[in-house]
């Protein structure tokens, strides 16, 4: 009665299932996979937020593939003030290349749907975000990972890359920065991923939700001026302006202008089948967008706060220790392989009341790692990082 595609294993993982049994118990847990801004006590311009979803203008009914112009105008000058003094020219962003969907996940699937036949490959990396299998696999697309290499930071595999490559793939996924090792794709890979896929005729899809969140303050290059090969930019409001609630997301298209031009005709139609995009969220972008200006300085202030005291601790044991990490709100530990990940995170979570993420939720090649989310209020960051390496320790 149902599609191979939907064939999933449903039934709760036992880490799940540990969870639930906890909350059922009615245990309290500290959370250190804290994902969701509007749960992370930040203070947001509430009011000034809620005024611009009451357009007048919203009630009118105007349908427009890409997008409302004005909602693609503010994408566009997002990117304009983004990539000041970065080696970007500004004129090179066109809103007439911005698709709008309502989420950075329906943008992939309006990309697969557009680059790919049943069966065709797209390579993606590893280790990175598990949302890429689901939508491949409602797209009938089957993904080719290619490795990312650690050594005193991340960097891609392009030995693997090349090996990974067939007949059938049609594009190489980059998230930049990853997520979660926050690595950024340097200029050097972005000079190499552009050769590698002009050669072969490959799309670039690249996924820049975090690239707001460098650490160190120095803002990284955008892809979505890349004129090298044909390519699509992803990104929307969830992290951008910490409101994934107001499902407000884009593609952009960049390339030679041949194929730019044919790719963005065929969008346009895979858009309007669907026509997604609500008016108010639509008529509310410019503003919504503005809110990045106040949310993103107290969300990397968090973030710094909370890398500053998982290392203050750290600096205090010898078993445990953190990866390098340039953006993004996670971070990696390295801790010693007893048992596989998730065993270690359910004993975490049974003797500490600590939850953190095993590595293989993000298709870490061994055992061996634990993911927690930098987003995490202070005070309860840091109880439970000292809880969990008092028990790694012991």
């Amino acid at each position: 009665m149902f599609s191979r595609r939907t064939g999933w294993k449903l039934t709760p993982n036992r880490f799940t299932e540990v969870q639930r049994e906890l909350r059922a118990a009615g245990r309290e847990v500290l959370d250190l996979t804290v994902s969701n801004p509007t749960r992370a006590d930040l203070p947001y311009g509430v009011q000034s937020i809620l005024a611009a979803l009451s357009r007048p203008e919203a009630m009118d009914y105007d349908p427009q593939p890409k997008g409302l112009a004005s909602a693609r105008d503010a994408v566009a000058d997002y990117y304009r003030e983004q990539s000041g003094g970065l080696e970007v020219d500004p004129e090179s962003i066109d809103p007439e290349s911005v698709v709008l969907t309502t989420s950075t996940s329906e943008g992939y699937s309006y990309v697969l749907r557009l680059l790919c036949n049943p069966g065709d490959d797209v390579l993606v990396p590893k280790p990175s975000y598990p949302l890429f299998e689901f939508l491949a696999d409602l797209e009938d697309v089957t993904l080719v990972p290619y490795p990312l290499l650690y050594d005193h930071g991340w960097q891609v595999d392009f030995h693997s890359l090349h090996k990974a490559v067939n007949a059938r793939t049609r594009a190489v996924v980059v998230v930049h920065p990853n997520n979660p090792t926050g690595s950024y794709v340097s200029p050097r890979e972005r000079e190499l991923l552009n050769a590698f896929c002009r050669e072969r005729r490959l799309a670039l899809i690249v996924d820049e939700v975090f690239l707001d969140y460098p650490h160190d303050g120095a803002r990284r290059t955008t892809f979505v001026s890349n004129e090298e090969t044909l390519t699509f930019t992803l990104s929307g409001l969830s992290k951008i302006s910490g409101l994934p609630q107001m499902k407000l997301a884009w593609v952009t298209t960049s390339g030679p202008e041949d194929v730019v031009s044919e790719a963005m005709g065929r969008l346009e139609v895979i858009a309007d089948t669907f026509l997604s995009m609500n008016a108010p969220i639509q008529l509310a972008a410019g503003v919504l967008l503005e809110q990045r200006k106040k949310i993103q300085p107290l969300l990397l202030d968090r973030v710094r706060a909370n890398l500053a005291e998982l290392d203050r601790q750290l600096g205090k044991q010898k078993t445990c220790q953190r990866l390098e990490v340039e953006g993004g709100w996670y971070a990696v530990l390295r801790v010693p392989v007893t048992q596989s990940d998730e065993e270690l995170a359910i004993e975490i979570l049974h003797k500490t009341s600590v939850l953190v993420h095993p590595g293989h939720f993000y298709d870490f090649p061994s055992d061996g790692y634990l993911i927690v989310s930098l987003l995490t209020p202070p005070a309860g960051f840091r109880e439970g990082i000292k809880r969990t390496l008092r028990l790694l320790n012991s």
